[in-house]
Formats: structure tokens, sequence, C-alpha cells
């Protein structure tokens, strides 16, 4: 279980909970983009794109407001989401072709 940062009175220590963070962030990412390799194929059958605009600005919105409440900086959150939101479409569009 990890202790909070205050609680930790090493760098050593500091690094071993970084590094699990790291594991654990990673492993929530995979998680998602298995969801997004399932919209690729879904989407087709429901006559959607790869890229929605309207959705893409509703999980930038959500993230930065999420990110405020959370204790995150808001303008990092939505950068570093615009960025994989963007990647993740790629992945799509390599799946269903480029949206229109």
């Amino acid at each position: 279980m990890l202790k909070p940062p205050k609680e930790i009175s090493t760098m050593a220590d500091l690094r071993v909970q970084i590094d699990q963070l790291d594991r654990d962030l990673l492993a929530l990412l995979a998680l998602r983009q298995a969801h997004v390799d399932r919209a690729a194929e879904l989407k087709p059958g429901e006559g959607m794109p790869a890229r929605i605009e309207a959705r893409v600005q509703d999980v930038l919105d959500k993230v930065e407001a999420e990110a405020e409440s959370a204790g995150f900086e808001p303008a990092l959150a939505r950068q570093m989401w615009a960025l994989m939101v963007d990647a993740m479409i790629a992945r799509e569009e390599r799946v269903l072709g480029p949206s229109a």
C-alpha cells in the first residue's frame, strides 16, 4: 500500500512509490487502450467515424474538471489527455480509415 508523500522520508522510498505508481498508471492506460480497440470494432456497425469532435471535447472537458477536483493541474491534464486521445484516434483510424 502506498504511503502519503508527506510520510516518506527518503528519496529511495519515494522513488519506489513513484515506480509503483507508474506501473499502476500503465496498467490503467493499457485497459483504456483495450476499450478504444473495442470501440474501433463497434463503431462501424453504428456508422461512427474514429474521430467525433464533440466526444473529444467532452472527454477533455471532463478530465479538466476532474483534475481540478483531484488536485491535479487542470491545464496539464487537458494537454496530456489531448495527446493521448489523438494517439488513440490514430490507432482507431488504422482500423477504420481516417475520419471525414
